[in-house]
């Protein structure tokens, strides 16, 4: 297993951050991955409009998961409405 980084922007209309962020742990226990830490950076407003939203709910984990199953939780994340975005770096300390 390998460490990972990411951060995630949900939707900050009502309801849309806490779905999005179950919806995204089911996402990493289904693929087999280990969350090791969880930070809520607050609601902030974006460099530029993602999907007509200018504003988004910054989200931040670490967990550790095989690399193959990155591609995985990415696509299936994609498709979900209350995440505007999601950034996934590989942690090599």
């Amino acid at each position: 297993m390998r460490k990972y980084e990411s951060v995630i922007i949900f939707n900050t209309e009502e309801g849309q951050f806490e779905q999005g962020r179950e919806f995204f742990k089911q996402q990493l226990v289904s693929a087999g991955a280990q969350a090791t830490r969880e930070e809520d950076m607050g609601e902030r407003s974006l460099a530029y409009e993602i999907k007509k939203h200018d504003r988004g709910h910054y989200y931040f984990f670490t967990f550790e998961a095989m690399p193959e199953k990155i591609k995985t939780i990415e696509k299936s994340i994609k498709l979900k409405t209350e995440i505007l975005k999601v950034l996934f770096v590989r942690n090599d300390n």
